[in-house]
């Protein structure tokens, strides 16, 4: 499902004023001492143990917990390989979305099942675990095992191979020359020019996302799309291009791509998950993983570290700079690179690193500062909480640039 909608403008202050603040300070700006490797959980300590006022993270943990900032469930804060702050928000979303979960809907096509997203056995957390529905995030953590199948060679065809390549033709709609010219990259940067409408809320029965994820056939609902725009021309933001990936991954390596990430990913991390399928079986990359919020900080971590993990190459470098490098202008001021959204600092040379994902969920990751900052929420009826509202409450809280050895 599509990313969350941010309806405030960027509270820009925070950001401004922090590195005339950090330079007064004369703070260090990289991390002098060992890193910590969160692979069987993360080290704990206080924020000011890693250079944070914890007296800004608790007035915020405050607002969040008064309801303030919509149905959040969780605001977890890592930095130097180490928890520092953490806070759950418990709400019985069985009474909250009660009436909902017995109507159909676009949010409910089926009435049963893991696409119920009012069913409180499957949403927002995975039959009664601690696994939190990403949605969104999914996308990104699904660039993140392409990118590993990159590194390996398993995935040996390049970015801009045609979209085509992997359909037989004559049982796609609406081939035209731009179509033809569809290629991976687009697929992965949201330029691919395929006509899909998913501007419009997910209860809205013209949704493109809700209408696929009713159908049967997934991919052959996003590939029979007509074209609207040449590929790499606009950002239009769409789930069913992200599905796309579960199938080229499995047409190019002959693997399922769930497997190659717990293989690849999920299993050097530390990670446990669950993935929800599509009517035929195929991973959905676009919205179905199931994660921690302490795990998900790792993805994070990880392209902090440039795809390296406790000496061992995950991903590589050049897949994480590739990946987090300004593809296309996105939506409100977001530039968007491999499945990731960037949003610009205001020098405008330095980008907070984000995953995104309907209901409230957000991987935060500010490099300037090697700070996780790690959300989850149920907010899928009204309008969410401005993520960039959340940067704002985040940044302040920054006291010391980066990790010292003083941290340690």
């Amino acid at each position: 499902m599509k990313r969350i909608a941010s309806a405030l403008m960027f509270a820009s202050c925070a950001l401004s004023v922090l590195p005339a603040v950090l330079a007064a300070q004369g703070v260090e700006s990289k991390d002098t001492g060992k890193t910590n490797w969160p692979t069987h959980g993360w080290a704990r300590d206080s924020p000011a143990g890693v250079g944070l006022d914890e007296k800004v993270l608790a007035a915020f943990d405050a607002d969040l917990a008064s309801g303030k900032y919509s149905l959040i469930d969780s605001f977890e804060v890592f930095r130097c390989g180490k928890t520092v702050y953490e806070h759950e928000y418990p709400h019985d979303y069985g009474q909250i979305y009660g009436k909902e979960a017995k109507t159909r809907g676009p949010l409910n096509a089926h009435l049963t099942g893991p696409y119920n997203y009012f069913d409180p056995a499957w949403h927002p957390y995975y039959h009664g675990t601690d696994l939190h529905s990403m949605q969104s995030v999914s996308k990104t953590v699904s660039s993140v095992i392409l990118g590993i199948a990159v590194t390996r060679g398993d995935f040996k065809a390049s970015l801009d191979t045609p979209v085509l390549k992997y359909f037989d033709i004559a049982k796609v709609k609406n081939v035209d020359d731009r179509k033809r010219r569809m290629t991976l990259r687009h697929v992965l940067t949201m330029s691919t020019g395929l006509e899909w409408n998913e501007e419009v809320a997910y209860d809205d029965p013209r949704n493109d996302s809700s209408l696929m994820e009713a159908a049967d056939d997934w991919v052959q609902y996003v590939i029979d799309r007509p074209m609207a725009q040449e590929p790499g021309k606009v950002f239009n933001y769409s789930s069913g291009v992200s599905e796309l990936l579960a199938y080229i991954f499995q047409k190019e390596t002959g693997q399922d791509i769930e497997k190659y990430g717990e293989k690849y990913l999920f299993t050097p991390l530390g990670m446990e998950h669950f993935w929800k399928r599509t009517p035929l079986g195929l991973v959905d990359t676009e919205g179905g993983l199931y994660l921690r919020g302490s795990d998900l900080a790792k993805i994070g971590y990880l392209y902090l570290h440039d795809g390296m993990w406790d000496g061992k190459r995950i991903v590589s470098g050049d897949w994480v700079k590739q990946s987090l490098t300004p593809y296309i202008d996105a939506e409100e001021g977001y530039k968007y690179g491999f499945k990731w959204w960037l949003l610009p600092r205001t020098d405008m040379q330095q980008y907070v690193w984000m995953g995104m994902g309907f209901g409230g969920q957000r991987l935060m990751v500010f490099p300037e500062e090697e700070l996780i900052a790690v959300f989850t929420g149920w907010e899928i009826l009204n309008e969410p909480a401005s993520d960039h509202g959340f940067v704002s409450r985040i940044l302040p809280a920054v006291h010391a640039k980066a990790c010292s050895s003083a941290a340690h």
